[in-house]
């Protein structure tokens, strides 16, 4: 089975961003996405309006590379016109598709506003079925099971190191199946109304009233001092 693309979007030396490739759908959607008909006596192809500016051109580009997998086709889209690609510092082409999203992930949790929205994003990793650990301990699994089709010591041997992290994988989704909703436990109570609000400040404020009273009443000796016995003699 070729691995060859369907469809080629690249932008040119000289700016043009042009597609290539496909067939007679894959020419309709591309026009739908903005692309315009370029020929020549011996070949045509699609490209961009030249008047776009860059950043729309790769907001065209990407969208247009949306359409056609949605459908089925194989699209060769450069990085730099790919307004979807996540880049990071150590992989600044964007290559690393799946830890990104991960990344992704990671800072949607931290600007969660609700504990709510926090559980629904943990449930990404910790879905028994779908989430992101039952996946990567099936990686493991087919990791092992590749590298013990060698049938060699060494392939063994790290067949028994994948085994290792897809079981330590597999425990870590059980310890933490019910953590999402741990996370969702953790949101504020309901607004309390304000007839409650003001029946809890009155109960719990102090009585000024008997604290009047007492200040009122001036203070009592607390015993009937000794009489002092005259000096005299005893049996």
């Amino acid at each position: 089975m070729s691995t060859t693309p369907n469809v080629t979007i690249t932008r040119e030396p000289t700016g043009n961003v042009v597609a290539e490739g496909g067939d007679e759908l894959a020419v309709t959607l591309l026009k739908r996405a903005g692309f315009v008909i370029e020929t020549t006596p011996l070949s045509f192809w699609y490209r961009l309006p030249w008047d776009l500016g860059k950043e729309r051109e790769n907001q065209m580009a990407s969208h247009a590379t949306q359409m056609l997998t949605a459908v089925g086709y194989q699209v060769d889209l450069a990085p730099g016109l790919d307004v979807t690609r996540f880049t990071t510092p150590s992989d600044p082409k964007g290559i690393r598709v799946y830890g990104q999203q991960i990344l992704l992930l990671t800072d949607q949790l931290n600007g969660a506003e609700t504990y709510a929205a926090a559980a629904e994003l943990a449930e990404h990793v910790l879905d028994p079925n779908d989430g992101v650990l039952v996946r990567l301990s099936e990686f493991f699994e087919a990791a092992a099971a590749q590298a013990n089709a060698t049938d060699t010591a060494s392939g063994w041997d790290l067949s028994h190191v994948f085994e290792n992290a897809a079981a330590t994988i597999g425990d870590l989704g059980t310890e933490l199946q019910d953590a999402s909703d741990r996370i969702r436990a953790l949101g504020p109570p309901q607004k309390r109304g304000w007839q409650e609000a003001v029946a809890t400040y009155y109960a719990a404020a102090p009585d000024r009233r008997a604290e009047a009273t007492t200040a009122s009443v001036p203070d009592e000796p607390s015993a009937t001092p000794p009489i002092p016995l005259k000096p005299g003699r005893t049996r």
